[in-house]
């Protein structure tokens, strides 16, 4: 394979403290990167790069490993600019708006929901993020369910059955009805084309009881869970995606201290979506309050037509830094390093030796720009396992 070393690197961001300034960031200044093929080989000063076939000079610009897009809903048609209108305008934000998006997607063609799914990957590539995952949960039948997982998982590994997104408007007069399918006849139809398996625990959407039923029939297929937790008010979602040691519980607006316990002594990370609270000017999750306690935080898009339609990445950490109270440097941490623990990976996330070679230039001298400079498009190039992308 062809050896490329990327060298007069200003800021080097490894998420590696024993490669760097021994902070989390592991920053490296004056720094280099060597890839062999899709991997990094070697990150360290640039001084003591090793030759490469391929010279690459990074023009003094901060480098960071991709985004991990850990939370996004992008197999979807149509839209709802007048639900956003109505919500800007003073209505409440609420769970049933999802039925809107779901009569759209089952009248689309998978030609128009593959079309649109790669024009927001498209869009969230050029500004930095390399890993995605996504989710199914705008059809709620057996066949549109499957049809949305068969098109995700042909763009990403990353692929999330939620047949659990709300109750089906088919069945609601019957929510058993729909559980039962949703554990039976689609998961077997579903269950092929994903790595997870997701439920919206939530009032208006499946409780406790049901929520453990969908994600312990999914985990019997070989499904990986995680849970939309503790979104729009208190309740069980946080505390059951702990003891079923899901990979994250996403959302967690609404905690106890209790939730918050259970979030630091477990392995389930905690994956926090400003943009939602953005979109549906809802109260922020308290992200100190998370961090201060030792759990592990992940920052995500959420990207959906309906609470939270951005693919920014840089966009949620400004969001995260002004109105979460997270650092700069725990943001830009969480939204790589910690995205890939959502994912339970450790060959994404980072820039150290054996790691994936995704990553982005910045037009800036430092990550801390990213919240600095809101808004501004400072992704330069993408380079995704090895090869430049933008």
């Amino acid at each position: 394979m062809t050896t490329t070393v990327v060298t007069n690197i200003g800021r080097l961001v490894t998420n590696d403290p024993a490669l760097g300034d021994g902070s989390p960031l592991g920053i490296v200044e004056d720094a280099a990167l060597v890839l062999d093929g899709e991997r990094v080989v070697w990150a360290g000063s640039a001084a003591g790069a090793p030759d490469a076939d391929v010279r690459v000079d990074a023009g003094g610009r901060a480098v960071i490993p991709g985004f991990v897009d850990s939370h996004s809903h992008l197999v979807f048609a149509g839209d709802r600019t007048a639900e956003f209108n109505a919500r800007m305008s003073g209505q409440a934000y609420a769970a049933g708006g999802i039925r809107t998006t779901v009569a759209a997607t089952r009248a689309a063609s998978d030609a128009d929901l593959e079309r649109n799914l790669t024009r927001y990957l498209d869009e969230a590539l050029r500004q930095g993020t390399t890993t995605f995952e996504t989710k199914s949960g705008y059809g709620l039948t057996t066949h549109d369910e499957a049809r949305a997982l068969r098109i995700a998982a042909a763009h990403t590994d990353e692929v999330t059955y939620l047949g659990a997104h709300i109750v089906s408007p088919d069945f609601a007069d019957d929510p058993a009805g729909y559980v039962a399918l949703v554990t039976g006849e689609m998961l077997d139809a579903c269950a092929p084309h994903a790595r997870w398996v997701d439920v919206f625990c939530e009032k208006g959407a499946f409780d406790g009881d049901q929520a453990r039923a969908i994600l312990t029939a999914g985990m019997a297929k070989g499904l990986h869970p995680r849970v939309h937790a503790n979104q729009l008010s208190y309740g069980p979602g946080v505390q059951l995606a702990v003891e079923l040691d899901a990979a994250s519980a996403d959302h967690c607006t609404h905690l106890t201290d209790a939730d918050v316990d259970a979030l630091a002594n477990g392995n389930t990370v905690a994956t926090l979506l400003p943009g939602a609270e953005f979109s549906t000017r809802a109260e922020w999750p308290d992200a100190r309050r998370l961090l201060d306690a030792g759990v592990t935080v992940a920052l995500s898009t959420d990207c959906n037509p309906g609470s939270s339609f951005t693919s920014s990445v840089p966009f949620c950490i400004a969001l995260a830094v002004r109105d979460m109270r997270m650092t700069p440097d725990e943001a830009l941490w969480s939204a790589t390093a910690g995205g890939a623990a959502a994912l339970r990976r450790t060959d994404i996330g980072r820039l150290a030796p054996g790691a994936y070679a995704d990553f982005a230039l910045l037009d800036a001298p430092s990550h801390v720009h990213l919240a600095y400079r809101p808004g501004v498009p400072l992704v330069t190039e993408v380079w995704k396992r090895g090869a430049r992308m933008v």
